[in-house]
């Protein structure tokens, strides 16, 4: 049985200590991944995806969609081909769609499937089930859409079918590239024109695939526009290699001695590129190398070596742009030199865990001075200690606390990892085969 498989309970156990050499590229972009899959099922032709992230999110928004009667070949080392069914081709699937943990493709679809003429049930696992989901709900209501949630506002989801919508011009409380292409996906369907306007930028890959799918979408500054009633057309997609996934690689680089890293055709989408901007803050040495467009997307090689990080006070306007990486970037803060405060960062309290409360007790119990507070943490850079760590079943905090023990003095054991899988299919393998004293095991559940 393949150790990181997503059955069963897995433990890392990571040796102190290590440096890494090599030239890796990570998995593709699981937010690209999933909206190649959802554009391809719209458009008009086939679709084909190189660089697809065969990860269990990814996979579920695929399988979602094979459940609405669209046919998808594939994935086979990267590669998916979809056979589009056009915008007013999808079909009633027989059963719920389970979407596992995916957040992104509950909150995504639950804008797609407003529009829909039958009525569709999502569901997820344990913690997708506490999610919040009024943040799409809510708006989603506003242009007609009809969905239930649980009595709190989290899943099992019903969207009925059969709704008229009208679009709207919605500001948007919070950044939050969710509830944005949500909003953008029900437009498709709806009449006139639907406008969002974020308070701070967030990942704009719906907009620029809309694009490539020759859907006209107009941007104008925080604003993005787009009318119902057109159509997609099919194209090719090659899906970056995913930054959030390489983020751990440049933060492992930085903080272990004598390491030296050449991370290949990773996305370089300039809403996704805070946790650079951050790490150079801190003193990281990171080269942007071989620049260039594909598919509309930029992607980069990325060259990172050893250096020594100082604290530094997160800049708020970075927050967005990182909000996926934090939970490494604790990791950075953790050893570098000084005091490091994050500010404006509430949303990571509603992610696949409470990424702030977990980082805080997790250090902790490696003896960091990590201080949470409602809307981010206060981390006093030292000495790193062994310890085992739990991580809720969040894959970025079993990834973190991987890193963590390159700058540790003893071993770091994290349990509950198998969500791994979900983003990052084969971080095990990988990761040794460049210098991580990493072992995964599985314990055997009782029947």
């Amino acid at each position: 049985m393949n150790a990181e498989g997503n059955n069963g309970s897995l433990t890392f156990k990571v040796a102190p200590g290590g440096c890494l050499k090599g030239r890796l590229r990570v998995p593709g972009d699981k937010s690209i991944s999933h909206r190649a899959i959802m554009f391809g099922a719209l458009a008009d032709g086939v679709t084909e995806i190189a660089g697809f992230l065969e990860g269990d999110d990814s996979l579920a928004t695929l399988n979602a969609f094979r459940s609405m009667g669209v046919e998808i070949e594939g994935p086979e080392k990267g590669r998916v081909i979809v056979h589009g069914v056009g915008i007013d081709g999808l079909r009633s699937p027989s059963e719920p769609l389970d979407l596992g943990n995916s957040g992104t493709s509950m909150r995504l679809l639950a804008g797609l499937l407003a529009g829909q003429s039958f009525d569709v049930s999502m569901k997820g696992d344990a913690s997708l089930s506490t999610r919040p989901m009024r943040r799409v709900s809510d708006p989603l209501k506003l242009m007609g859409a009809q969905i239930e949630t649980e009595s709190d506002g989290t899943p099992p989801l019903k969207v009925i079918g059969g709704q008229i919508l009208t679009g709207i011009d919605y500001d948007m409380p919070m950044a939050s590239a969710q509830v944005k292409s949500s909003l953008l996906l029900a437009g498709l369907y709806a009449k006139g024109t639907t406008c969002v306007t974020e308070p701070a930028p967030t990942r704009d890959h719906t907009e620029r695939m809309l694009a490539g799918f020759a859907y006209e979408v107009k941007r104008e500054g925080s604003r993005v526009c787009l009318s119902g009633g057109g159509r997609l057309r099919a194209c090719a997609i090659d899906v970056p290699a995913d930054i959030s996934s390489a983020a751990f690689f440049l933060v492992a680089a930085s903080i272990s001695e004598g390491s030296e890293l050449t991370l290949e055709h990773v996305g370089m989408n300039p809403t996704r590129i805070g946790v650079i901007n951050i790490l150079r803050l801190m003193g990281a040495y990171i080269e942007v190398n071989n620049e260039r467009l594909v598919g509309g997307e930029p992607v980069a090689d990325l060259y990172v070596k050893s250096s020594s990080l100082h604290g530094i006070d997160i800049p708020e306007d970075q927050v967005p742009l990182a909000i996926d990486e934090f939970p490494v970037l604790f990791i950075a803060a953790a050893c570098a030199s000084g005091r490091t405060r994050l500010t404006g960062a509430e949303e990571l309290r509603v992610k696949e865990s409470d990424r702030i409360q977990v980082m805080a007790d997790g250090l902790a119990r490696l003896g960091v001075q990590a201080t949470p507070t409602t809307d981010g943490m206060i981390i006093e850079g030292g000495a790193i200690g062994g310890g085992t760590i739990e991580s809720h079943g969040d894959h970025r905090i079993a990834m973190a606390f991987s890193v963590a023990a390159l700058c540790a003095n003893d071993v770091i054991e994290i349990r509950n990892c198998a969500n791994v899988a979900t983003s990052f299919p084969g971080f095990v393998t990988l990761t040794q085969g460049i210098g991580l004293k990493i072992a995964a095991s599985r314990s055997v559940e009782p029947n």
